[in-house]
């Protein structure tokens, strides 16, 4: 790979990217910055009316943009979207598997297995099936990038939300074993563990001012983070500023994991 300096540094000009929960907050947030670094995109949700909203911001920016109705939570439809995506533009170079699930609040123990399905179906299996059906084809074009959403909840014990913190954790596990298996060919594999956002679901949260003194207090940055910090994070991924980064879990939270508490 030849050097690069300034904006090409940051370019995704002539990738095609697949974005999973496309329709969500930072699945729009991803895809806009995608489409703001020249990415065509390949933009995938369980519904697709939001997915066309996005679909026209993202054209503004003068990329190829196609959208799909999936439910990862079907794992045919799963397994098939990978094959649809790739038929779309004849190929994907990024990949980032932002669909997810928080699944039921409480004791790890009392998880139902039908809950237990669910969530580690959208959270993990699909991509898995996502990552299976575009990394061959990566490795074979030269190389690629896979960008999985973790949590933080991937990296600390969680008394709420203790299988969607398995599921995350999962996820960072599995960017470490695809970079083991798949760098050697060319294609890296990260994930990105954000702390608390700004975004729809997390509507509930930011609305709960006893909650809300805690977690900034446990922030050093002392505030939420904005969906575009996140977005930006996967861009850069993507492109030739994180060539050399491969089987990490970047953290995203304002500090939030690494506080003392005070």
């Amino acid at each position: 790979m030849t050097d690069a300096a300034g904006p090409a540094l940051f370019s995704l000009q002539g990738q095609v990217a697949l974005v999973t929960g496309a329709g969500g907050g930072l699945g729009q947030a991803i895809a806009r910055v995608f489409a703001g670094q020249g990415a065509d995109l390949v933009l995938t949700d369980r519904d697709r009316r939001p997915l066309e909203d996005v679909a026209a911001q993202c054209r503004e920016w003068g990329v190829r943009v196609h959208t799909l109705a999936a439910d990862l939570a079907d794992a045919g439809q799963a397994a098939a979207l990978g094959t649809r995506a790739a038929e779309v533009f004849g190929r994907v170079d990024a990949l980032v598997c932002n669909a997810g699930m928080q699944g039921p609040a409480g004791p790890l123990l009392d998880v139902a297995r039908s809950d237990w399905d669910a969530v580690f179906q959208v959270n993990l299996a699909s991509a898995h099936a996502l990552c299976a059906a575009l990394v061959p084809g990566m490795a074979a074009r030269g190389g690629g990038s896979v960008v999985l959403m973790a949590s933080i909840a991937a990296l600390r014990g969680n008394r709420a939300l203790g299988l969607y913190g398995l599921s995350k954790a999962a996820l960072s596990q599995m960017a470490r074993n695809l970079a083991v298996e798949w760098g050697p060919r060319g294609v890296r594999a990260n994930a990105i563990a954000p702390g608390l956002i700004r975004t729809p679901l997390a509507q509930g949260l930011l609305a709960d001012e006893a909650f809300m003194a805690r977690r900034l207090a446990m922030t050093p940055l002392r505030r939420v983070g904005e969906p575009h910090e996140v977005a930006g994070v996967a861009a850069m991924l993507a492109s030739a500023a994180g060539a050399f980064i491969n089987g990490q879990t970047l953290v995203v939270d304002g500090g939030t994991v690494v506080t003392d508490g005070g």
